[in-house]
C-alpha cells in the first residue's frame, strides 16, 4: 500500500469516527493527496512548518486558489497533523487567510416569477419553488424525504443539514398546493424528488442545470446561480419586516454575523437611510422658505 492510499484510508476512518460529512471527507482526502504529491518523495510527517507554508503559497500563487478553498486546505492540514499525527507544532504558526466579504447577488420577486414561468417541467418547477419559498440549499432540497413535509403545521423538517444540524423552515401554502399536484403524478416513495437512472434522489447538478436554462430563457443577465434563490429568500423576508433572528434560525446559520450580510443588500434597510445631501438640501430649502 503506497503512502497516498494508506493515508487516505486512515484519514477517512478517523473523520468517520468524528462524524464528518462525506463531502468534507472527500475534500480533505483530495487536499492531502495533493500535499503528498507536492512533497514527494518525502512523507508529510517529515515536513517542517516552512514546507507547509510553501505548499499554501504554491496553491495561492500558482493555482490562484480562492480564499475559501485555502481555508479548507488549512483545515485539512490541521486535521492531518493535530488529530492524526499529534504534531500540532507543525501547523500552529501557519496563518489562515482572511475571508473576502462579498455581498450575495439578489434578484427581485418579479425576477423570481419570471424564472419560474419559464420552467414547464412539473418536477423542476416544484423544486425551484421549494428552494426559493423555504430558503433551502440545493443539497437540502434534493435530499428531502416525503415525510419531511409537515402540512399540518406548515413546516418543512430539514435533517442533518450543514454542520449536522436539524432545523425547521417555512412551508408555503402555494408550494403545498404544487407539491400535492406533483405527488399525484410522480408518487415519490422515500425521497421527495427521486432521481433517474437508479439514483435515490435528484442530483444537485440536475437542479443547477435547470436553473441555468431558466435564467437564460427568462432573459436575466445577472451572474447568478440556484443558490441565489436562497439569498433572495432571506433578503425578501428582511424587506417584509421579518426579524433577523428568525431569518437566522430558518436559514440554519450558526452565527448571526452570517445572516447580517442581508442587511447590506436589503432595499428596505437601505431605503430608510437618508443621504446627507438630501438632508442638507431639505434644510436649505427650509431656510429659503
Amino acid at each position: 500500500m503506497n503512502t497516498t492510499t494508506g493515508l487516505s484510508e486512515k484519514l477517512q476512518q478517523e473523520m468517520q469516527l468524528r462524524n464528518y460529512s462525506p463531502k468534507t471527507i472527500k475534500a480533505y482526502q483530495s487536499w492531502i493527496r495533493d500535499l503528498v504529491q507536492y512533497c514527494s518523495p518525502r512523507h508529510p510527517r517529515e515536513l517542517a512548518s516552512s514546507d507547509i507554508r510553501n505548499y499554501l503559497l504554491h496553491l495561492i500563487q500558482d493555482n490562484n486558489l480562492a480564499v475559501s478553498s485555502v481555508n479548507q486546505v488549512v483545515n485539512a492540514l490541521r486535521f492531518l497533523y493535530v488529530e492524526l499525527y499529534k504534531m500540532s507544532f507543525k501547523i500552529q504558526d501557519v496563518p489562515r487567510p482572511k475571508k473576502e466579504r462579498k455581498l450575495p447577488d439578489i434578484i427581485t420577486q418579479d425576477e423570481v416569477i419570471r424564472i419560474l414561468d419559464t420552467v414547464t417541467n412539473l418536477k423542476h418547477r416544484t423544486i425551484l419553488m421549494l428552494i426559493y419559498s423555504a430558503g433551502l440549499r440545493v443539497g437540502e432540497a434534493v435530499r428531502l424525504k416525503v415525510n419531511d413535509i409537515d402540512s399540518q403545521r406548515n413546516l418543512i423538517h430539514i435533517r442533518g443539514a450543514k454542520g449536522k444540524k436539524d432545523r425547521y423552515t417555512l412551508l408555503s401554502s402555494v408550494l403545498l398546493e404544487k407539491l400535492r399536484e406533483y405527488y399525484k403524478i410522480y408518487k415519490p416513495r422515500e425521497y421527495l424528488f427521486e432521481g433517474g437512472n437508479g439514483r435515490i434522489h435528484l442530483a444537485e447538478r440536475s437542479v443547477q442545470n435547470v436553473f441555468k436554462r431558466a435564467i437564460k430563457n427568462a432573459g436575466i443577465k445577472k451572474q447568478i446561480t440556484v443558490h441565489t434563490l436562497r439569498h433572495s429568500f432571506a433578503s425578501h423576508l428582511l424587506e417584509s419586516g421579518t426579524d433577523l433572528r428568525y431569518i437566522q434560525e430558518i436559514l440554519g446559520h450558526a452565527s448571526s454575523r452570517t445572516t447580517e450580510i442581508y442587511t447590506h443588500v436589503s432595499k428596505q434597510v437601505l431605503g430608510k437611510i437618508v443621504s446627507p445631501l438630501d438632508q442638507a438640501m431639505h434644510l436649505n430649502r427650509g431656510k429659503e422658505g
